[in-house]
């Protein structure tokens, strides 16, 4: 079982603290959804533990199986065996979609990959996710809608097979029938040696990615971690009603 602990984090940007101490531990075989306001730090959170030099970490600790995360580079982290799904993918022109994916395998993997073993499992993946066949040819990103690139992002997971996924609000520019592609696709993946963080605003992503744990972040800390029965209660009365429990003070956006 592979395990990834996040112990008093805090992280800013310039001289803002977003993150005033986030506390997480997730096991694989398990999903974890953290759900907040709009500018609460759940993408900083994302981003941070991925290595995005923009954020600067001021105190805490981040290990996956072990080995210190915030002592790696990004591609450190990443052969290491996690994995940020982003909010919103860049487009690489030039650059064809299996090409980028067979190195990105090659690189996290550390072992050359057969040209023929590769096409039919990207083949594969492409079906699985109902993707135009002729993705492989088309350059990253470039031109896609904003459905493509998140399920670009999916077919990226599924061929890597990382130990952990951050899907970083993967529901957005997501139609109902995408929605349920794209979380058949997660669920399947769950198993005892792939964990899932899921962050999302919105309770929709939900109805298809069954978290086993939900977790609350309110200004830069999780204030609130139970499980699916917290979903109902935030869909009906917001993130209002976390306040009103809780005696917590918010203005959304800040």
């Amino acid at each position: 079982m592979a395990k990834l602990e996040i112990k008093n984090l805090h992280v800013g940007v310039e001289d803002k603290e977003i993150l005033k101490g986030v506390d997480l531990i997730v096991n694989s075989g398990e999903i974890h959804a953290i759900m907040g306001p709009n500018g609460t730090g759940k993408s900083t959170l994302a981003s941070a533990l991925m290595g995005n030099p923009k954020f600067n970490i001021t105190e805490g600790e981040a290990w996956l199986d072990g080995s210190n995360l915030l002592e790696m580079e990004v591609d450190e982290r990443a052969r290491a065996g996690l994995f940020l799904a982003m909010q919103y993918p860049a487009e690489v022109p030039g650059v064809t979609n299996s090409d980028f994916m067979r190195q990105a395998l090659r690189a996290t993997s550390g072992k050359d990959v057969g040209l023929f073993e590769f096409a039919l499992k990207y083949e594969k993946t492409i079906e699985e996710l109902k993707m135009r066949p002729d993705l492989a040819h088309r350059y990253l990103n470039e031109g896609f809608s904003g459905g493509e690139r998140k399920r670009n992002e999916i077919l990226q997971l599924k061929i890597l097979r990382p130990k952990f996924a951050i899907l970083d609000e993967i529901d957005s520019g997501l139609d109902v029938d995408a929605l349920k592609v794209v979380g058949e696709n997660v669920n399947d993946l769950i198993d005892e040696s792939f964990g899932c963080i899921l962050i999302t605003h919105y309770q929709r992503i939900l109805d298809h990615i069954k978290p086993t744990h939900v977790h609350i972040m309110i200004d830069g800390k999780i204030v609130l971690s139970g499980g699916k029965e917290l979903i109902p209660k935030i869909d009906k009365n917001g993130y209002e009603w976390v306040k009103e429990e809780l005696g917590i003070d918010f203005v959304e956006g800040e």
